[in-house]
């Protein structure tokens, strides 16, 4: 017996053997338990509610991607569309889009009457309205393209209408076109009909992709010809302007520049760059780029201008995080064996760091790829339905871009537009992914080379 068991008060603790599990243990491998669930149902939340926004965008925007056409043989009436007959495409293109209209809906008639499609309740009027407004002008620059068309009998494969097409894809019901002034009952009757006899089917839409915005009056037209090209001219941009800077700065604040307050006050000021909503940015391009220096309103160079401002603290705190992380030793070593500053940084801590360095760029490039908000405060979310021109001039043309494409077609009342801004929700994520993928294939290949 010890002095300290004999001591008075002493109370010896009972026995306990590993192999037995005393109210402590259980307690602790309780609070574990509750802990690893509580991970497991957060994980399982956040991946409902990813299955639930894909699900409702891809249930909304794949059919946008497809749409109804029209397709029956139509005569190009010389008399109609060339009154003079001398074939002169100046003279030609006086006729107006409204002669190209009526021309189409005779066809349609007449290949109707050729079949024997019955029109109960449908003027002639209204059978051609059940073509899209669209198609008029595509037959118009076809035929001025290539005048010998004139007096020749075509296939026309030309849209159907916005509500034609909805119906197809079950957006429109008999029920709905009862209280719709742009559709009728009858019309959707004669859509069946028109199915049935092969006239009228549901295709591939290719034109969404390459065609520009269109009007209230034709959503069946409307695609992202012209949000995809400025996008690219923006990031291509963005790419040229953001990156080289901000991979120098980095290298300099990291490796070369004095330790002073003058450093660390650029580096507390990029840290808060980096924290700042992105729409003061855009309020920043707005006061300097357009208001003082008179660049173009809607321009892609002032987007990518206003991006690039944003994207460049993402770029030089990720760059400067993959320089931090090369280990001292290397630098040590190189400049052991007589290597210089210059030397070591260039030849041996970049390429180190140069996985981190892609990752961090791509993915702050693919950030600014989704934003939105600073891009409509310069006025890229106007109503644009031409193609910028070739680089460098297109880089001064109006444009848009896909966030701002989406915001546009939300903010329509048009349910087909509704459906396009789901489609090209879906176009955006493709490219993100993409973007993404990209980061990861290219972090790994320069792992395994180092």
């Amino acid at each position: 017996m010890t002095d300290l068991s004999a001591a008075p008060g002493f109370t010896a603790r009972p026995k306990s053997s590993i192999l037995t599990a005393s109210a402590e243990m259980k307690r602790r491998n309780a609070a574990e338990a509750r802990f690893k669930a509580y991970g497991m149902i957060a994980v399982a939340i956040a991946l409902a509610t990813l299955a639930i926004m894909l699900f409702t965008i891809l249930r909304d925007g794949v059919s946008a991607f497809h749409q109804a056409r029209l397709t029956f043989p139509m005569e190009l009436s010389a008399e109609v569309l060339d009154p003079k007959g001398n074939r002169n495409r100046e003279e030609m293109s006086k006729v107006t889009t409204v002669g190209y209209q009526k021309v189409l809906s005779k066809a349609l008639l007449a290949e109707l009457d050729r079949q024997g499609i019955a029109q109960e309740g449908v003027s002639d009027k209204e059978i051609g309205e059940l073509i899209s407004k669209d198609a008029a002008g595509e037959l118009r620059a076809r035929v001025l393209a290539d005048p010998a068309l004139l007096g020749t009998t075509i296939t026309a494969n030309v849209l159907a209408t916005g509500r034609i097409d909805g119906f197809l894809k079950g957006r429109v019901t008999l029920e709905t076109a009862e209280r719709d002034s742009n559709i009728s009952p009858d019309q959707l009757r004669l859509a069946e009909k028109l199915r049935d006899a092969g006239l009228l089917r549901s295709s591939w839409n290719w034109d969404f992709f390459t065609n520009a915005d269109a009007s209230d009056q034709r959503p069946e037209a409307a695609g992202l010809g012209v949000a995809l090209l400025g996008s690219a001219y923006m990031m291509l941009l963005v790419l040229v302007m953001c990156v080289p800077v901000g991979v120098a700065a980095s290298i300099y604040l990291e490796e070369f520049a004095p330790k002073n307050r003058w450093t660390d006050a650029i580096e507390v000021n990029i840290s808060n760059l980096a924290a700042v909503p992105s729409i003061v940015f855009g309020i920043l391009g707005l006061a300097i780029f357009i208001n003082f220096a008179g660049l173009p309103q809607s321009s892609s160079l002032v987007g990518a201008l206003v991006i690039s401002l944003m994207t460049l603290p993402t770029i030089i705190i990720a760059t400067r995080a993959s320089i931090r992380a090369v280990p001292p030793s290397i630098r040590d070593a190189a400049l052991g064996v007589g290597a210089s500053k210059m030397q070591t940084v260039f030849h041996h801590v970049l390429p180190l760091a140069m996985p981190g360095i892609l990752t961090g760029t791509i993915l702050g490039l693919a950030s600014a790829l989704g934003e939105t908000a600073p891009l409509l405060l310069i006025g890229m979310v106007a109503f644009v339905d031409n193609y910028p021109s070739a680089p460098p001039e297109g880089f001064l043309d109006p444009a848009t871009a896909l966030p701002v494409q989406v915001y546009s077609w939300a903010s329509r009342a048009d349910p087909a537009f509704i459906e396009r801004s789901n489609g090209a929700i879906i176009v955006l994520l493709v490219f993100l992914v993409i973007m993404n993928v990209g980061a990861i294939l290219l972090r790994r290949r320069f792992e395994r080379r180092w």
